[in-house]
């Protein structure tokens, strides 16, 4: 990938496959529409794009920009931050340290589309993220897991394998579960198929990790098997690009493109960031066969 100058936008890719710095812009509600479908097609090409020195939005200018990308998508068991309409804020001292591979919210059958991040709190070193293309993840599979894939439906759900999550050492054990509480509220179970296809892009995409718990007809172990196999192709360095934050910078992503993991590598150091999240989609895989609810309790 190579820079780019649009009409208003200077559009610099960040790694190879994935994630671009677009600059020349301040993000507001009353962006012009043409800056925002130049935005809006670079978020296509590049599946998660970042902007630098946002730092004069705020809760209120955030989610008037977020909504020009779709209508706000409420987390179905965490309840929004104080004086906000629909802000999802991660509070690292409030046990909000999402240190695994994941695709947001997808134990429910409409997936968010996109999500936009600000760095409010940003550690003096470390708290870096990092996404995957699921897209490339799927195109490196050998044709033979291609096919195995695209038969293949795993679960979803938001109930913790408390084996898989550990949350970070140095949170009170009784904090932690205050948010695994409200987290698991509800338990949800959804039926995904494990290779989508993208409703704006037409392209195949992996959907899966850290809620995904089983794939569908496969007992336990292999299941892990198999999800490790997948797994481990969206997690390929090749796939990936790392964000190291700035207070005031705002990434936004494709949500049903990518993957994401926030590194909880900075102690006990404080980091808040701040999420809107917006549009909403039921995936679909090649036979048009969409995604469904089997537990709601």
């Amino acid at each position: 990938m190579t820079e780019t100058k649009t009409q208003q936008l200077k559009v610099v890719p960040v790694a190879g496959r994935i994630g671009a710095e677009i600059q020349g812009v301040q993000l507001s509600g009353d962006l012009d529409l043409a800056i925002f479908s130049e935005i809006k097609q670079a978020l296509n090409d590049h599946k998660v794009v970042f902007f630098k020195g946002q730092n004069h939005l705020d809760d209120a200018s955030q989610e008037a920009f977020a909504k020009l990308l779709g209508e706000p998508y409420a987390h179905p068991t965490v309840p929004v931050k104080d004086n906000t309409n629909y802000i999802f804020e991660l509070d690292s001292e409030r046990g909000a340290k999402a240190n695994h591979w994941h695709t947001d919210i997808t134990f429910v059958p409409e997936v968010p589309k996109y999500s936009v991040l600000r760095g409010v709190t940003i550690p003096d070193v470390g708290g870096d993220t990092v996404w995957a293309n699921t897209n490339e993840a799927y195109e490196d599979l050998p044709d033979g897991l291609k096919k195995l894939a695209d038969g293949l439906w795993a679960i979803h759900t938001n109930e913790y394998d408390y084996a898989q999550f550990k949350p970070a050492e140095n949170i009170d054990d009784e904090v932690k579960k205050k948010y695994r509480d409200v987290f698991e509220s509800t338990i949800y179970k959804t039926r995904h198929p494990v290779v989508h296809v993208h409703a704006e892009t037409g392209k195949r995409h992996l959907l899966l990790g850290g809620f995904a718990g089983r794939v569908e007809g496969y007992t336990t172990s292999e299941s892990e098997r198999l999800l490790s196999i997948f797994d481990s192709y969206v997690t390929r360095l090749e796939n990936t690009v790392r964000w190291q934050w700035s207070e005031g910078d705002v990434a936004i992503w494709d949500n049903l493109a990518t993957q994401h993991y926030a590194i909880a590598d900075y102690g006990d150091q404080h980091r808040v960031v701040r999420r809107v999240t917006v549009g909403k989609d039921v995936p679909v895989n090649k036979e048009n066969e969409s995604s469904r609810l089997i537990v709601k309790k």
